[in-house]
């Protein structure tokens, strides 16, 4: 098969979350363990830091990955979703794995991954795993694709865990309370491996301790000393508190040698070294036009405070959403002034826009309904004057369509 043909098997046939919601959801670990087996355990061959969280989580990711790449060490990356090229997510020092790579790894275990009906992440977690494994990474920085205890990748033992925050996502498979979520991606913590939480929450922080204690883990709460003069290159404001826990995961880690200076020049050049996008992504000024991949009810707010601190005349926004998200709620948080294109991402699961523009209406949020993401955003770059900011989000498939 080629790359394309190959891709097209992976996501044709085999559930996706990403693409199918809840039906994907296959809450064992049975699969991801069978397959590890048969790949001759390649997530025991490497050191790792599990990284999970409803916020942040792939931000922290990546500076991690840029701190440890400045350090020195050859770093393997794994995160999820990609946004233009599936092979974003599985990287070693900035660099994508191979096409090649990809084809022959699928070629090769084909027979297996449908005899065993893999879902799409559990096989993508396996070609990470033996990557990282084959090209020798001296550590590699894993984000948990969703939740923690049941997640694919919860079959490593890394050497620092590091949750950023809690917040209501997905409450359909995590619970619909912030004490039930935090027991998911608590799920992560592993005996006598420190773990760092990112913020501290009155909800979540006495389970936190609570579990941490029972596997006789440190346990760091990285706010209560937050990480002074640092800046990155990731612009938005909400890095702040990222900064705080990766900083806190890097104090933790034993046995590498990570100057301070790696940290600083780690965090200055998280683009340029991962080669992440989409946070609080400028696209080009007059007019300003900004993209963020926050698609839940914490992640928008501070996104929105963002937002409304900037200088324009008028505040055009593109959004659209999946449909397994409360929108309602969601759009109470958007601002009533600004003009709205309202837009479907082009995946199944992709909000129908005119169910978008109604429930937008009853909040009193004004616009117009495009049947892309290119059209909206369009018609958004003619109706704005050079005054005036554009923001485009609600969703990491929308920002994927115009990055």
């Amino acid at each position: 098969m080629t790359y394309q043909e190959t891709l097209d098997w992976m996501f044709g046939q085999l559930p996706m979350y990403q693409q199918k919601g809840v039906a994907a959801m296959n809450a064992k670990l049975d699969n991801i363990v069978s397959f590890c087996n048969v790949l001759g355990n390649p997530e025991k061959k490497f050191r790792s830091i599990h990284v999970a969280g409803t916020n942040g989580k792939g931000s922290s990711s990546h500076m991690l990955a840029s701190i440890l790449q400045e350090a020195g060490y050859k770093v393997g990356l794994y995160t999820s979703p990609h946004l233009k090229d599936f092979r974003e997510r599985i990287k070693i020092n900035g660099k994508v794995v191979s096409e090649d790579f990809v084809v022959n790894f699928i070629e090769q275990h084909k027979p297996f991954l449908e005899y065993q009906k893999l879902s799409f992440f559990e096989m993508t977690v396996g070609m990470a795993f033996s990557y990282f494994a084959e090209e020798d990474v001296d550590i590699a920085i894993v984000e948990v694709g969703l939740g923690g205890r049941l997640d694919s990748t919860n079959i490593i033992t890394p050497v620092v865990s590091l949750i950023t925050n809690i917040g209501m996502d997905h409450t359909q498979f995590l619970g619909d309370t912030l004490e039930k979520i935090a027991l998911e991606k608590a799920g992560i913590i592993k005996p006598k491996v420190p773990v760092v939480i990112s913020e501290t929450q009155p909800e979540t922080k006495m389970i936190f301790n609570l579990i941490a204690h029972q596997l006789k883990s440190v346990i760091v709460f990285a706010d209560d000393q937050p990480a002074k003069g640092y800046t990155t290159d990731l612009l938005g404001e909400y890095q702040k508190k990222n900064i705080n826990g990766v900083v806190a995961a890097i104090s933790q880690l034993k046995g590498f040698d990570v100057p301070e200076e790696s940290i600083s020049k780690g965090l200055a050049n998280v683009i340029k070294n991962t080669g992440l996008l989409g946070r609080w992504q400028i696209l080009q000024q007059n007019p300003l036009v900004v993209c963020d991949t926050a698609h839940n009810k914490e992640g928008l707010q501070l996104v929105l405070n963002q937002v409304q601190k900037q200088t324009y005349y008028q505040l055009h926004i593109v959004l659209g959403f999946v449909s397994d998200k409360d929108v309602k709620s969601v759009l109470q948080l958007f601002p009533k002034e600004a003009h709205y294109y309202f837009v479907r991402p082009s995946i199944p699961r992709g909000l129908d826009v005119g169910t978008l523009e109604e429930i937008a209406k009853e909040q009193g949020l004004m616009g117009e309904k495009y049947m892309s993401v290119q059209q909206g955003f369009q018609k958004a770059l003619d109706n704005a004057d050079d005054e005036d900011m554009i923001y485009v989000g609600g969703s990491t498939f929308v920002v994927a369509e115009v990055v």
